[in-house]
């Protein structure tokens, strides 16, 4: 599609005169987005979630200068040691890998550290050792969570008061809602290790999603401004918000994936960064996942809370019963 057909396609879409029916089919995308949580919640509960070392506590061990970043050596050394212990083994860069066991004593330690050198030909000073406690990662997790419950108490108070009317709150919030649900499930069927990072990013992924049914939202304010003397329904218009601004969020979502998903592949298949890949899935994910909900689930939404309202439902009647008119969206 040219750029000059994409401009037209869009003006279309913002004048009325081509629709798609986002809101009127709204219990399919319900349906679709049930379906897809309760698959990706099976397979992340079958797999189990990958916790880091921060919250479950263990030592760690770097090997830097190694010529091959070879992780079934490391497995073995590790298995040699402690038998009971699967270990997790990350590539970081090209020269360089962490090991992570279940905790050890200061013994078990130092003689881990220096099979470990032997095996990849490394100076025994070089290799570094670490004991984490699983407290820290407690601790964020306790912050997080509680951060979550202030932001979502603070978000609710403030978008009732924005577009006085409670109902439009409880929309996006339900909306953001199953963006948390299902970050946090795609994220464990993936099976990425959550980190300290995994964390950070899943709390941005709440400012981005909501930023995006603002807008939505704020564009269904402006077209029902003056709903009595409009000859579209309440959902007519409410559809007709969703697709005025439908090329706007699939634009912004489009240049914020590309970064990120940049930044995915450079940490999870060329660096072997932790932080990078852990932090970049959960911003991918959250970023498709919002501008699912942003389009097709928080104008649903809407629509249901304030269908029985007194002066919604007398509008209906009344469009309802007036002679068709032309250029109605669908």
């Amino acid at each position: 599609m040219s750029t000059l057909n994409l401009a037209e396609f869009g003006n279309d879409l913002h004048s009325g005169k081509r629709s798609f029916g986002i809101v009127t089919r709204r219990r399919t995308w319900y349906a679709i987005a049930i379906g897809v949580l309760l698959i990706l919640g099976i397979v992340a509960g079958v797999r189990g979630f990958n916790w880091g070392i921060d919250f479950t506590g263990g030592s760690e061990f770097q090997v830097p200068g190694v010529s091959v970043t070879d992780t079934d050596t490391a497995r073995t050394v590790v298995r040699d040691h402690v038998p009971d212990n699967e270990p997790t083994v990350t590539a970081l860069g090209s020269d360089t890998l962490r090991i992570q066991t279940q905790q050890l004593d200061s013994d078990a330690t130092k003689a881990l550290a220096a099979d470990l050198a032997s095996a990849y030909s490394v100076d025994p000073s070089a290799v570094s050792t670490s004991f984490i406690g699983p407290n820290w990662g407690q601790g964020v997790t306790d912050k997080a969570i509680r951060g979550v419950l202030v932001f979502l108490a603070l978000v609710g108070v403030v978008m009732a008061l924005y577009f006085r009317n409670w109902k439009a709150s409880a929309a996006a919030l339900l909306a953001l809602l199953s963006d948390l649900i299902f970050t946090v499930v795609a994220y464990g069927a993936i099976g990425f290790e959550i980190t300290p990072a995994t964390i950070i990013g899943f709390l941005t992924v709440l400012g981005y999603s909501l930023y995006d049914t603002v807008v939505v939202f704020d564009k269904v304010r402006e077209n029902t401004a003056h709903l009595p003397r409009e000859n579209r329904t309440f959902e007519q218009l409410v559809n007709l918000a969703a697709n005025q601004t439908l090329v706007r969020s699939i634009n912004t979502s489009v240049v914020a994936l590309l970064p990120v998903g940049a930044i995915l592949v450079i940490g999870a298949f060329l660096l072997g960064a932790g932080t990078l890949k852990d932090i970049s899935l959960v911003l991918f994910i959250g970023i498709i996942s919002g501008t699912f909900s942003s389009i097709f689930l928080a104008p649903g939404l809407l629509v249901d809370l304030r269908s029985r309202e007194r002066g919604i439902r007398e509008h209906s009647a009344r469009v309802a019963s007036a002679p068709a008119q032309e250029g109605v969206a669908a």
